[in-house]
C-alpha cells in the first residue's frame, strides 16, 4: 500500500509539472507573440562614464546607427541586429564599448563608454590622442580634452598612425614607454596635475614641463620612469625650499641619483 500511494503520489507531482510547464510554455508563446508585434519606438543613448570630457553625444551616435545601420524606429523589434550596431559603434575611434538592447516598451537603449585619452600628441599641425593602452584615435573637431601634450620631435606620423595600435617597431616601443611615462603621471595625480607639457628633443630625450614655475626637467629617455619622478619629487621637498621657488632654470635628472640645477 505504502508503495502503491508513493507510486501514485509521484504520477499526481508528474502531471502537476506538466500542467506547470504547458502554461510556462503558453506564458512564452504569449511574450514572444507580442515582442513579435512590437515595433521600435525610438531610441535611448546613455553616456556612461564622466562628463568632464565628451568626445561623443548621444545625436553622434544616432547619427552613427543611421548612417551606417539604417532605418529603426518603426521596425519589428525582432528584425534589429543589435549585434550589427554594437560593432559599428565600437568601431568609432572615441568608443571603448557600445551595447545595445531593447526593452518591453519598444526602446532600443544604447549605452557608450568612451575611450579616455591621457596624452595629445601635436606634429606638424595635426593632433591625436592616445590611451593608456597606447591606443591611437584621432582629434574629433569641437572636442576636446585637457590632457598632457607631446610635442618636438614625436617619432609617430600621424597619416600613418592612424587609429587603434596599428605602429609596430621602433615607433610602438617609443609610444609604450611614453606610455609608461604618462601612465606614471596617471596613477599619482600630483604630477598629472603639475606636469602639462612633454617636448621631445631631437636626440629623443624628454623635457618635462610644469604648470608653475620656470624650471622645466630634462629627463632624458623615458626609461627608469618610478627613479627619475623619485629625484623630481627630492628637488621640490628639499631643494626648492632650500634655495627658494624659481631658483633654476632647468633640474636634469637623467642620471642615476643625481640632480643637476642651473
Amino acid at each position: 500500500m505504502k508503495t502503491a500511494g508513493t507510486i501514485i503520489k509521484t504520477s499526481a507531482g508528474l502531471a502537476a509539472t506538466a500542467v506547470i510547464l504547458i502554461c510556462v510554455m503558453a506564458s512564452g508563446a504569449v511574450s514572444n507573440a507580442a515582442r513579435n508585434r512590437t515595433l521600435c519606438s525610438g531610441i535611448s543613448v546613455v553616456i556612461k562614464d564622466s562628463t568632464e570630457s565628451r568626445f561623443v553625444s548621444g545625436s553622434d551616435i544616432i547619427g552613427y546607427i543611421s548612417e551606417e545601420y539604417g532605418k529603426t524606429t518603426g521596425l519589428p523589434v525582432r528584425d534589429l541586429d543589435l549585434k550589427k550596431m554594437e560593432k559599428i559603434l565600437d568601431s568609432q575611434s572615441a568608443v571603448l564599448k557600445s551595447e545595445a538592447y531593447c526593452t518591453k516598451d519598444g526602446i532600443l537603449h544604447i549605452g557608450i563608454t568612451q575611450r579616455k585619452p591621457v596624452m595629445r600628441f601635436q606634429k606638424n599641425g595635426a593632433g591625436f590622442y592616445a590611451d593608456l593602452n597606447g591606443y591611437i584615435f584621432p582629434m574629433e573637431p569641437g572636442k576636446a580634452s585637457y590632457v598632457v601634450v607631446i610635442d618636438g620631435n614625436i617619432p609617430l606620423d600621424p597619416d600613418k598612425a592612424g587609429k587603434g595600435r596599428s605602429v609596430t617597431g621602433k615607433e610602438r616601443q617609443w609610444l609604450d614607454r611614453i606610455t609608461d611615462v604618462v601612465s606614471y603621471m596617471e596613477s599619482h595625480s600630483v604630477w598629472a596635475d603639475d606636469i602639462v607639457q612633454i617636448h621631445v628633443l631631437e636626440n629623443g630625450d624628454l623635457v618635462l614641463i610644469p604648470r608653475e614655475g620656470r624650471e622645466k626637467f630634462i629627463f632624458g629617455k623615458p626609461v627608469k620612469v618610478n627613479e627619475k619622478f623619485a629625484l623630481m619629487e627630492c628637488y621640490y621637498s628639499s631643494i626648492v625650499p632650500a634655495k627658494g621657488k624659481d631658483a633654476y632654470r632647468t633640474v636634469d635628472i637623467r642620471y642615476d641619483g643625481q640632480i643637476i640645477c642651473k
